[in-house]
């Protein structure tokens, strides 16, 4: 685990750097929707394989989520990281489990992006 965590660190944005920092927020965001969709395919964590999934998703999401935060204010990169994971499993949701899309699902999903954009955009 150590290795890893490592080999995140070692790609982190240095200061000053927001566009990488930006580009690793996204990809920690994008793994917040595998470790969510992970965790329901393991049923409880008593499939072990969706299990692992879970979490390994869920540490590098963290790390990625953590070293962001090296460049990016804390409210930016927490809300984008939660809100990409929020929209993304609705949408995973709908997509491929048949959850349904009902009209105020939907509307509180665009709510939810139009506020991670306006959130970019303060920043």
């Amino acid at each position: 685990m150590r290795g890893v965590i490592g080999s995140i660190t070692a790609v982190a944005p240095k200061r000053g750097s927001p566009d990488i920092a930006w580009v690793v927020l996204t990809v920690a965001g994008l793994l917040e929707i595998v470790w969510a969709f992970a965790m329901k395919q393991s049923e409880g964590f008593s499939k072990p394989g969706w299990s692992a999934v879970t979490i390994a998703a869920m540490i590098a999401s963290f790390a990625l989520l953590s070293v962001s935060m090296k460049t990016l204010p804390l409210g930016t990169a927490y809300t984008i990281w939660t809100g990409i994971g929020a929209v993304g499993a609705f949408v995973v949701g709908v997509a491929l489990l048949g959850e349904p899309a009902t009209p105020m699902r939907v509307t509180a999903a665009v709510v939810i992006v139009g506020g991670l954009v306006a959130m970019k955009l303060s920043g």
